[in-house]
């Protein structure tokens, strides 16, 4: 089988990053635009006379940093974030405020979702199912996608309990490499740049 080398890219900083709200599909704002732009070619996929693959959430913010890279992203839905039912747009403050046994229960059970969308076990279900896809395609891919997914992501790829996903801290624009070698993913990650958090 081919080797696959996957860069998942978190998009950069929006609006509803910088508020802690639920999802949404908010554009770069002007500090994640100038640190997409900051970012080298070597960083984010691109190199001289090689052709990449760049794959992208649906999300307005994750096409915005693939096409600030020079790359022209294929939409993806499995790169899509969670879908977080009628919380989509609010502030975490808000939903703690107003349904705090509700947040408790999604921050604690993966497979709640008491906002009425995806519960995590649904989205390392749909992000797993996608990143087995990629196993011996044999091409050097990089996909633009959402903290939350990338989170996922490495859970699956790295064959750890789901609750650890947790554990992971995605700032935006941070780059995580896997390659997939015999039965499993090899993984190495790039710190975002301190200018990155825009």
């Amino acid at each position: 089988m081919s080797v696959t080398r996957l860069r998942l890219v978190a998009h950069g900083h929006t609006a509803a990053l910088r508020q802690n709200r639920f999802g949404g599909n908010d554009n770069l704002d002007e500090g994640g635009r100038r640190a997409a732009l900051a970012l080298s070619p070597a960083d984010t996929g691109r190199r001289a006379g090689d052709t990449v693959a760049c794959l992208s959430s649906p999300a307005a913010a994750a096409v915005e940093t693939a096409e600030i890279f020079g790359l022209a992203p294929t939409v993806e839905a499995a790169l899509a974030d969670c879908d977080y039912g009628d919380w989509t747009g609010r502030p975490l403050a808000e939903i703690a405020a107003e349904r705090p046994d509700a947040l408790r229960e999604w921050l604690s059970t993966p497979d709640a979702a008491p906002h009425g969308g995806e519960s995590i076990v649904a989205l390392r279900r749909r992000v797993g199912r996608w990143l087995d896809a990629q196993r011996g395609v044999g091409r050097r891919v990089t996909a633009v996608t959402h903290p939350l997914v990338i989170r996922v992501a490495l859970v699956h790829a790295l064959g750890l309990p789901l609750a650890t996903y947790r554990q992971f801290d995605v700032a935006p624009l941070a780059i995580v490499h896997l390659t997939d070698h015999g039965p499993h993913w090899h993984l190495r990650l790039d710190a975002a740049p301190a200018w990155a958090k825009g």
